[in-house]
């Protein structure tokens, strides 16, 4: 089963790219209803890079909790046919709670300058989930998704003010 959101949010591709590597811009867009705390006693990563693990513990409101997801990041880049495409996947499994029993959780987030405004984000983001609750769980991933969207559009132009972590050093 698939979940699919398509936007045009208000910054640069650049921007898009650096918040998607972001635990804290990631943990933002389900706050506050949704709370992301790492399980490592060493913390959250400040920056997300390729072949990274992550187990994080998920809670409504930092209260109630929800279980624990292990995010795996993995990232590629192609080309469409209006220019570059990067695309971050997180191809994780949620460990604990009701989402593990789902036994596919694969979900991918592609960016790209808009076409015709460089200065906008072609934001697409796909997840695609299997398993016996698949069905059951669509409608209230679906719903989350949707918020997703929300704080996406209200996030991402305050992206463009976060460090470049590519260049920094």
């Amino acid at each position: 089963m698939r979940i699919l959101l398509k936007l045009v949010l208000d910054c640069d591709a650049d921007a898009a790219w650096r918040a998607l590597h972001s635990p804290r811009a990631i943990a933002e867009l389900y706050g506050p209803l949704m709370m992301m705390e790492p399980m490592s006693p060493s913390g959250m990563p400040s920056f997300l890079t390729p072949g990274t693990d992550v187990p994080v513990t998920l809670s409504l409101a930092g209260a109630v909790p929800v279980g624990q997801q292990l995010i795996h990041v993995s990232e590629r880049h192609t080309d469409d046919a209006h220019g570059p495409v990067r695309i971050f996947r997180d191809s994780g499994i949620p460990l604990t709670g009701p989402l593990a029993s789902l036994d596919v959780w694969d979900h991918q987030m592609a960016v790209s300058p808009l076409p015709g405004d460089a200065t906008k984000t072609l934001w697409r983001d796909r997840l695609v989930i299997d398993g016996p609750t698949a069905l059951a769980l669509w409608p209230v991933l679906w719903a989350t998704w949707q918020w997703r969207g929300v704080r996406l559009r209200a996030l991402a132009p305050t992206w463009a003010h976060d460090p470049d972590h590519t260049t920094a050093g």
